[in-house]
């Protein structure tokens, strides 16, 4: 049955696309010779099935502690990500199953509070010598040494760096794609990440290229219509060009850079925006920036958010380097890994592991009441 998609694929992919049957794994699967899911697609499912996807339903998006239904979450921002994606995919002639499949799980690594709470977690590990926290690199950890107790998922080469090299807060006019990195290649890139504040990995295919460029779609104009929920903004405030060339909804803007990004990659080895829209997309990055993410009445009710970090971090730690595991929480997480994992991992990099892999009402509940915070009503 694989066998017709796989022609399919050859008759109607472009040639600078991904095919299915090139899809490396690690291990060889044996359970996949008979079945007629493809590559690609059987990584979609596995990651769709991983208890790292299941708690993206209470994980942090932009706001945090607020009251309000309407305000998008995490789990909502990877569909629209892999929505936009398989859309760009489809008119470039991409293989739209390796798309959804790395936009499913670009963002798994995420620990409680979004990039407020990976920048507190990559200063505590730093600070105990475990390098760099980024969210990318631990979506690679939870799929490769931590789910199924940690045998991990097996997906392929292709799915997994298109996870590592997505990074939508960069701006990219133009995206060109690696091509030739195997494992080895891919291990050493992750463990470099590790070393570098800013690391600025390039995926190896068109497909990982687009989910990047999508994950910047996605949010830049959703984010945006939170803030004007919440009455931080107003639409008349953003930035003239863009207001001329993109417009002032989020779905004007998905189109027009949607629409600019095939019409300017179509049959070409790359991605790439027009000039003009390319600033006007800058712009309203910047806005953003400015505006939403730096806003200090947002960012005011964090304060309690970091003390838990803090707190907890040291309680784990100790009790891993005290061997008495008197967190219940931990001790099950703990007696849950395997011991391939124990041998290879520091206690610093175990309480790493479990922070990040917390929703954040979970992370809330393990503090004393004393230091959980407050929802504010917006």
């Amino acid at each position: 049955m694989k066998d017709i998609l796989n022609q399919r694929e050859r008759e109607f992919f472009s040639p600078l696309a991904s095919f299915s049957e090139d899809g490396k794994r690690r291990s060889p699967d044996n359970r996949l010779d008979d079945g007629y899911r493809q590559a690609f697609s059987l990584d979609a499912d596995r990651i769709l099935n991983s208890l790292a996807y299941t708690r993206y339903i209470d994980k942090t998006q932009v706001f945090s502690l607020i009251k309000n239904d309407h305000l998008t979450h995490r789990v909502l921002h990877v569909q629209l990500v892999s929505r936009i994606a398989r859309t760009i995919g489809r008119f470039l002639g991409l293989n739209e199953d390796l798309i959804e499949a790395a936009s499913l799980g670009h963002d798994l690594g995420h620990p409680p509070f979004g990039h407020d709470g990976e920048r507190i977690l990559s200063k505590l590990c730093r600070n105990n010598d475990a390098g760099y926290f980024h969210h990318n690199v631990q979506s690679i950890q939870f799929l490769e040494q931590l789910e199924r107790k940690g045998k991990g998922w097996n997906l392929t080469l292709q799915t997994l760096d298109a996870i590592l090299c997505h990074n939508g807060e960069v701006h990219s006019k133009k995206l060109k794609p690696e091509r030739n990195r195997g494992f080895a290649e891919f291990d050493a890139l992750v463990k470099e990440m590790k070393t570098l504040e800013r690391p600025l990995p390039v995926p190896m295919t068109l497909e990982g290229c687009v989910v990047r460029m999508a994950d910047t779609i996605a949010y830049v104009g959703r984010d945006m219509e939170d803030a004007v929920r919440l009455k931080l903004i107003q639409r008349e405030e953003l930035p003239e060009l863009s207001q001329d060339l993109l417009g002032i909804t989020n779905g004007t803007i998905v189109f027009k850079l949607v629409t600019d990004l095939i019409s300017n990659s179509l049959r070409r080895p790359f991605l790439s925006f027009t000039e003009e829209v390319s600033e006007a997309l800058k712009q309203l990055k910047a806005f953003n920036y400015e505006r939403i993410y730096s806003e200090p009445s947002i960012k005011e009710h964090l304060k309690p958010v970091k003390e838990i970090y803090l707190y907890l971090f040291d309680l784990y730690l100790n009790d891993l380097e005290t061997g008495k595991l008197a967190q219940p929480m931990l001790r099950r997480f703990h007696d849950g890994l395997c011991d391939a994992y124990k041998e290879n991992h520091s206690h610093v990099e175990i309480v790493r592991d479990f922070i990040s892999g917390m929703t954040d009402s979970f992370f809330i509940r393990q503090a004393p009441e004393a230091m959980q915070p407050s929802y504010i009503e917006r």
